[in-house]
Parts: C-alpha cells; structure tokens; sequence
C-alpha cells in the first residue's frame, strides 16, 4: 500500500524487525504514478450523448384514467332515478361470482382421491423398497379417510331418510331402514 502527498511524495515505512524493537525506515520512489485510464474508455464523451437521443424528452400524453361514457351514463342514472345502479349491478355479480366459488366439491369424491392417491404412493415406495417404512403410515390414513366417508355416508343416507319421510308421510317406514 503506497500513500502519496499532494506534491507527490510518498510517506516512508516503519517496520518493526523480529529480532529487535528498532524502527526501520523503508523508503520509496519519491514520487507516485498517477493511475493510469484504460487504453479504452468505457463511458461515452459528452458529446455523444448529447448528440444522440438521451437528452431529448418525450411529449406527455395524458390519457384518460377512467371510462367518461360510463361515468355519464352513472351520472345519468343517480339524477333520473335517484340511486346509483351500475354500482347494484356490480355487487350482484361480485355476489354471483363469489356463491360460484364456495360452491364445494363433493366430500366423498375428494376423500376417494385421496385415498387412490395414498395407494399409489405406496406401491411406489413399494417398488421402491421402501414400502414397510410406510405402509403403517399410509394404512392408518387410509383407515382415517374411510371412517371421514363412512360418517359423511351415515349424514347423507338420514337426510335421505328425512327427505323421503316427509315427500311420503303415509308410506310404510319400515323399508327405509333396511
């Protein structure tokens, strides 16, 4: 590491020898090397930015941020019938869109693909040797799944009951629950 002065002369070293507590000096150049550019610059002069497009700025062109014939039509609306009806419009179909989406897959058919999902896995690691690590795992989710469709089977067989018990109040009950 070499620090120079303003004028160009470097500072001297003192170093410490190992076998005595002496200071020696060490000296330098007198005078540093300036850094040197690389042969090729890697920024363009001035003058070629200015000349090419860089400083050239272009023309603002607003554009409208909302749609104005739907606004007018708004507008038209809360001052003919008092009430503003695109925003009901919207609602319904924001209402509409979400009773779509929570409308739920049926229960039984997820938990039959997750228990064919299961199987596979195991005959993979079966296949792949690995099959007594996880077939108490995989058995026991198995069971679990099975039990989950057994409880929602019993659910939907009395509200079968119940359905039938009130569309024939008359008929002969007895059948029903065999």
């Amino acid at each position: 590491l070499l620090v120079c002065f303003p004028g160009g002369d470097a500072l001297p070293l003192q170093r410490l020898p190992p076998s005595s507590k002496q200071p020696v000096t060490v000296s330098h150049p007198a005078a540093c090397q300036p850094f040197r550019l690389p042969a090729r610059p890697h920024l363009r002069p001035a003058k070629v930015c200015q000349a090419g497009d860089a400083y050239t700025r272009e023309k603002f062109k607003p554009q409208p941020t909302r749609d104005l014939e739907k606004e007018k039509r708004r507008l038209q609306n809360i001052l003919a019938t008092g009430k503003d009806e695109v925003e009901d419009e919207v609602k319904q179909v924001f209402v509409q869109k979400k009773e779509e989406e929570i409308a739920e897959p049926d229960q039984f058919e997820e938990l039959m693909n997750e228990i064919q999902e299961r199987r596979e896995f195991l005959a993979e690691m079966e296949a792949l040797g690995h099959g007594k690590e996880y077939q108490g795992i995989i058995l026991t989710e198995i069971s679990q799944k099975m039990h989950e469709m057994e409880i929602i089977d019993k659910k939907r067989s009395e509200e079968m009951r119940q359905i039938m018990t009130k569309a024939f109040p008359g008929g002969n009950k007895s059948n029903l629950h065999d």
